[in-house]
């Protein structure tokens, strides 16, 4: 027998509002962002960037005694009288000399170097890579004594062979590393397959691996011709006739502890500031490509 109280149907459940959804915030895209929020901060940081190599512009070009905020008239008795009077053609060619040969000789041995670490595994690998990893933290200046007798008992003393190899050695062990972490890009594959073709080792690194590490190369050789193009502290110490001077002591010939001369000062500033501006412009993009390829393993 139903009952009444079975027969009556069961209340519908309650429905529950739903959430409103919350807003999505978005990050203003970069078209929506004011332009004089980018340009301004960018505008100041060029204005202090740009003001001391108008300075230098500023001296090196304005006639001697005259204070005007204007280089006009222009002159170039300042370039004259250091190129001529103070042998700064002479201090360029030294550093041309030191700053190629720098170049080449760290370019070929930490190629070899790191063509060994990147290829070839052996007991001390690690303790090779911490001692090259803990050289970055000698300064300079502790090796000057140490050298200074190695080169005088080799009869190196006021030679620029004493400040190449002192540069060289100075830049190998960064080399090194940033070099075989190039080759770790390469993919081990084309190589074997050089050697599945016939070629050897040398002739499948020199064919198919070296093409790949143009950027590479160009990294650690620039970074090696500026450093030691900049480098004083060598060239001070191992070099004792005018002669054999670079510009960086060149430049420090110019202070005296009476007077300085700043003209002369500056034009010096800016003949050893071209060369490496330069050589910056030309090697730009191989220089970013080649230090972004060094930095991670792939």
């Amino acid at each position: 027998m139903i009952t009444k109280e079975a027969t009556t149907a069961a209340p519908a459940p309650a429905r529950i509002a739903p959430t409103p959804p919350r807003p999505n915030k978005k990050r203003p895209a970069w078209d929506e962002v004011p332009r004089w929020q980018i340009y301004l901060p960018l505008g100041i940081y060029l204005v202090f960037t740009l003001i001391p190599f108008y300075w230098i512009l500023l001296f090196a070009l304005r006639p001697a005694g005259s204070t005007s905020l204007v280089p006009w008239p222009m002159t170039t008795e300042h370039f004259e009288k250091v190129w001529t009077d103070r042998s700064f053609g002479t201090f360029f060619e030294n550093s041309v000399y030191v700053g190629v040969a720098t170049l080449v000789m760290t370019t070929l041995v930490a190629l070899a170097g790191g063509y060994a670490l990147a290829r070839f595994d052996f007991k001390i690998k690690r303790a090779f890579m911490l001692g090259l990893l803990c050289s970055q933290f000698v300064p300079g200046a502790l090796l000057l004594v140490p050298l200074f007798e190695i080169f005088a008992e080799l009869q190196m003393i006021n030679s620029l062979g004493s400040v190449i190899i002192a540069e060289t050695v100075f830049q190998l062990p960064l080399s090194i590393i940033l070099i075989s972490n190039f080759i770790k890009n390469v993919p081990y594959s084309l190589e074997e397959a050089a050697w599945v073709d016939g070629c050897g080792r040398l002739r499948a690194f020199r064919i198919v691996v070296l093409p790949l590490l143009r950027p590479g190369l160009i990294a650690v050789g620039s970074f090696a011709f500026v450093h030691s193009w900049n480098h004083f502290l060598f060239a001070l110490m191992f070099l004792n006739n005018q002669s054999k001077q670079t510009i960086p002591v060149g430049l420090n010939s110019l202070m005296s502890a009476d007077s300085v001369d700043l003209g002369a000062l500056a034009a010096g500033g800016i003949i050893a500031a071209v060369p490496v501006v330069i050589v910056f412009a030309f090697i730009q993009k191989w220089l970013i490509t080649g230090f972004s390829a060094g930095a991670v393993k792939g």
